[in-house]
């Protein structure tokens, strides 16, 4: 049976490596002139030999088109006109590698071919990785300049690795794009015959875009059809670019980094890249998100079991305007409504009045906090409650003590005026002393302060990215974000329970790079809950529930001035990590007794919602968006209905919900009505929703006996 067989095995003399997870079978083939070919990448092959499978045939045989077998990782040489993940130039001025295959390792689940130039000393490793139980394939390049004289070698593009679909009738790409409020738009098309390139060039990865892209026959659903999907794990620039070439074949192919830069190797240098994951299903667009939720939760996020607490943020409350009194009052409100943590956001540090000065001083504001901030954290604890802090340590005002100090340690490019965006320059922690300041800070703010919780920000991109005087300019792209990366992994390891929120404006830095060392990311900086569904929609593609940071604000809404009911305003948050965000002292009384019922609601459903399986039954294209969170063992069942807009003559269709099992029963557990699962499936529940604009519910289903 296929399940007994390894993981992960390479047979030498045919050159073919296959890597097998629980429904899917990946197989490539070293080709006669040393480069690893792409063979077949879908459902489980378990009768006849592998080997068997062809090699792939050009359609028109030409001295003008391509070779006809797809690169695992193309480099700039022979017959290969399409986009090249591997971009080299030597000191003579030779583009490109010709690779002699130099061997292979097997250990366990993790694969690696050895490519050694024929002509340079310069040596790829293409390396894969499957763990037991996960659909995801994970694959990133190691790159060493073997030589023992000084002669560098520029590496102009380094990809993880490339990507190759199955020939399908047609080709359909998902893939997210948006803005600043208006993130995770996701965007469904048919594939151009071209190359079309997905990317970042700010230094984040970006409100506009995701590295994340599905690809289908333009036939699947929800539920049913073959999906390929990748992920890239980086928090900085990146570049995909998918192919779909006239003779029929479409691969794509990324990594870090975007056009126009490049970092030099020296003798006994190595580079390598971030993770490059992907999967294969059968089961459609929601297969293709519950195979990603699995393995985020079991191999990105650091504590997938432990809870995201209810949390308060006191940014829509107060801004800037905080002071001690305040905040503790805020606390005190929060810690009724139910929540677990609080959170003082932007204003309490240095000369910190508005976004013109104080960041990079990381003390209490004085005026605002003349005791400093333990009392508040005392008090924050002593209410029952977590205690977080709002930092931005990647930037710096001009008008501050660290830039007066350090004007060296921002990027810049000399003899180019800096561009400030949100008054602040970005500062550069590919510099190892700026890095050195930055963990020493954020080390001495948390221990001094007893704090539980960092809501780490990031508001503007690169601009004039530069290091004058410095080595290798350009790999600050890479070395910043690296740094990044590597504090946060260090204070996680230095304060046991420490909990980090990854945040950039928002959802512009959301990846499963930043997500292996956070616990949360905040999704946008729009809260208003028509917007948020489909914002948390293209969120969930790919992240599940419980790294999703959702708040309950104000009516009207801050951003959009949309006026929406308490309840809904809740039952739209309570699709991922609940949060409050709302200006509590202005809330009756009546408002935050039912703020604290909807709080203890969402705790009795946050195993379901942050670990179950998701299915998105109904998608926001209609009148009526459902999403239904199931229990692994179909013991119980969650299901969250939203209706932005009500139409006269138009009552809501019944919600099918198809994980139930058909020949099961399942208890209403607010009603006590009993549901035939065959009958919910086929012809759904009766959503229960309010009359009017802006309605919801949230329906509890229990398994019972028969």
């Amino acid at each position: 049976m296929l399940a007994t067989l390894p993981l992960v095995t390479f047979d030498p003399d045919p050159g073919l490596a296959v890597l097998r997870t629980p429904n899917s079978v990946y197989v490539l083939r070293v080709g006669a002139d040393g480069s690893p070919r792409h063979v077949y990448w879908g459902a489980p092959l378990d009768t006849g030999p592998l080997s068997e499978l062809p090699e792939a045939v050009s359609p028109a045989a030409s001295s003008f088109e391509a070779d006809a077998a797809a690169d695992e990782l193309a480099p700039q040489t022979g017959a290969r006109f399409g986009p090249a993940g591997l971009q080299v130039r030597f000191s003579d001025g030779t583009r490109g590698t010709q690779w002699r295959f130099a061997g292979h390792r097997v250990e366990g689940g993790e694969l690696r071919l050895r490519l050694d130039d024929r002509h340079r000393p310069l040596r790829t490793e293409l390396c894969y990785r499957v763990r037991a139980g996960s659909d995801v394939i994970e694959r990133w390049t190691e790159l060493t300049h073997t030589g023992t004289t000084d002669d560098p070698v520029s590496v102009e593009r380094l990809d993880s690795a490339a990507w190759t679909a199955p020939p399908l009738a047609d080709y359909r790409l998902s893939h997210l794009i948006g803005g600043w409020n208006s993130e995770f738009q996701l965007q469904r098309d048919r594939l151009p015959v071209a190359e079309t390139v997905l990317t970042s060039r700010r230094g984040l990865t970006g409100h506009h875009a995701s590295p994340w892209l599905a690809v289908d026959d333009g036939t699947a659903t929800e539920e049913s059809g073959e999906v390929w999907s990748t992920a890239l794990a980086w928090s900085g620039s990146w570049r995909v670019t998918v192919h779909r070439d006239p003779v029929g074949r479409t691969t794509w192919t990324g990594g870090f980094g975007h056009e126009g830069i490049a970092w030099t190797l020296r003798p006994g240098q190595s580079l390598r890249t971030p993770v490059y994951a992907g999967l294969h299903t059968p089961h459609g667009f929601g297969g293709a998100s519950r195979a990603w939720h699995d393995h985020v939760r079991g191999h990105v996020l650091p504590e997938p079991d432990r809870d995201r607490p209810v949390l308060y943020n006191s940014w829509e409350a107060t801004g800037f305007d905080v002071h001690e009194a305040g905040q503790i009052r805020l606390a005190g409100l929060a810690a009724r409504a139910g929540a677990e943590l609080f959170v003082l956001d932007d204003g309490w540090f240095g000369t910190r009045r508005d976004d013109r000065s104080g960041l990079g001083d990381w003390t209490p504001r004085p005026e605002a906090f003349p005791r400093g901030l333990r009392p508040l954290a005392d008090e924050v604890h002593r209410l029952g409650m977590a205690f977080g802090l709002w930092v931005e340590p990647e930037m710096v005002n001009r008008d501050s003590e660290l830039y007066r100090a350090h004007p060296d340690w921002v990027v810049h490019s000399p003899r180019l005026d800096a561009t400030e965006l949100r008054n602040q320059l970005v500062l550069d922690f590919g510099r190892p002393e700026v890095e050195a300041w930055a963990r020493e800070t954020l080390d001495r703010l948390v221990r001094d302060h007893d704090v539980d919780w960092l809501k780490w920000d990031a508001n503007r991109a690169f601009t004039e990215a530069g290091r004058p005087g410095g080595p290798d300019p350009d790999r600050l792209w890479i070395d910043h974000t690296r740094a990044v990366h590597r504090i946060m992994d260090r204070l996680r390891a230095d304060h046991p329970g420490l909990r980090i929120e990854a945040c950039a404006g928002g959802g512009g830095r959301v990846d499963l790079g930043i997500l292996a060392r956070t616990d949360q990311a905040w999704t946008s900086d729009n809260t208003d809950p028509v917007d948020r569904i489909g914002i948390q929609h293209g969120f969930g593609q790919l992240f599940p529930a419980q790294a999703m940071a959702a708040w309950v604000t104000d009516s009207p809404n801050g951003v959009t001035g949309r006026r929406t009911p308490l309840r809904f305003r809740f039952h739209v948050a309570m699709a991922g990590a609940l949060g409050l965000g709302g200006d509590l002292t202005s809330w009756s009384e009546e408002e935050l007794a039912e703020a604290a019922e909807l709080v203890d609601l969402y705790k009795r459903i946050r195993p379901l919602v942050q670990r179950g399986q998701q299915y998105r039954v109904a998608p926001p294209t209609g009148p009526v968006t459902a999403v239904h969170y199931a229990a692994p063992d179909d013991s119980e069942h969650v299901v969250l209905v939203w209706r932005p807009t009500a139409r006269f003559g138009h009552p809501p269709a019944p919600v099918r919900l198809p994980a139930l099992d058909p020949a099961a029963r399942y208890v209403d557990e607010d009603l006590g009505r009993v549901h035939s699962g065959a009958v919910l499936i086929r012809h759904g529940i009766d959503p229960r929703l309010p009359a009017g604009d802006h309605a919801s519910s949230l329906i509890r289903l229990r398994r019972v006996a028969p």
